[in-house]
């Protein structure tokens, strides 16, 4: 009988708590004073991202980073949100030239920003090859060539999956990117960052770009104020979610194509501005 019982508690423990839906989470109102809700996606639906807030971009060339997938459009398999979570998916299966599919997703044109608050919470994926990437890219290319690294890139959170746990929080820009070795960069350890959830979170204003592992704070770039060399950071940008398959950096030690398929979970995405 008392065995009985204990099963019965922990049963019902599960039932009341265990089942919640993790995208209704309030919002931390510590790490969010000053800061004002401006736009969010709780993914409190079934089917495809919401078209109001999210796009897609499309392809298999490569990306820049000799990267394997082809990124499809409008196809649930590889991004779709059920219960109450974003899955974006990537799997070992021909399209077209590639030899895998994935999703990157766009707010572009559906939710610019010129500074903000961020917060992404998410699982990532896990496997040699994998490369989830929550991030921001420019959505006015107006200075120098008009095109990267001149405009700026802001990666919240970067992960390879031969490397795992090492989470990645970056900047680029003329003065400062990967391929002349100047890039601004910073990673922190986070052990269970492919089974359980956190939040990567960035704070961006006129003089300050840091970046966060829930409270933690392990990035930090400030505004030098010597031109858009260095500070392309005064235009809208918007946020990017993916998972690239191989590439210049995820796929250093080669592709695992047994861990296939694979997927970063996002329970949110929430967008702030200063108020205070």
């Amino acid at each position: 009988m008392f065995i009985r019982i204990i099963f019965f508690l922990l049963i019902s423990h599960f039932i009341l708590f265990g089942c919640q839906d993790k995208s209704t989470e309030p919002i931390n109102e510590d790490s969010t004073k000053g800061w004002q809700l401006v736009w969010a996606d709780e993914f409190n639906y079934i089917g495809l991202p919401d078209s109001n807030k999210w796009g897609y971009d499309v392809g298999g060339h490569g990306w820049g980073n000799q990267e394997l997938q082809f990124y499809t459009s409008h196809r649930t398999k590889n991004a779709r949100v059920e219960n109450g979570i974003l899955i974006i998916e990537a799997f070992k299966e021909k399209w077209e030239a590639n030899d895998y599919t994935s999703a990157r997703l766009v707010s572009r044109g559906k939710g610019d920003w010129t500074y903000g608050r961020f917060e992404i919470k998410a699982i990532l994926p896990h496997g040699r090859g994998t490369w989830p990437a929550i991030w921001m890219l420019p959505t006015q290319w107006a200075y120098g060539n008009g095109g990267w690294p001149d405009n700026g890139e802001i990666d919240i959170m970067e992960h390879v999956g031969y490397d795992p746990g090492w989470v990645h929080g970056s900047i680029h820009t003329k003065a400062y990117y990967w391929q002349i070795n100047t890039q601004k960069t910073a990673k922190i350890y986070v052990p269970d960052a492919e089974v359980a959830f956190h939040v990567y979170a960035m704070e961006w204003t006129p003089e300050k770009i840091e970046i966060f592992i829930d409270s933690t704070k392990y990035f930090s770039f400030s505004n030098e104020h010597k031109g858009w060399e260095v500070w392309p950071f005064d235009k809208d940008f918007h946020l990017l979610l993916n998972i690239a398959v191989g590439g210049g950096w995820g796929g250093q030690k080669g592709v695992d194509d047994s861990i296939f398929p694979q997927k970063m979970e996002v329970d949110y995405v929430r967008v702030f501005k200063w108020v205070e």
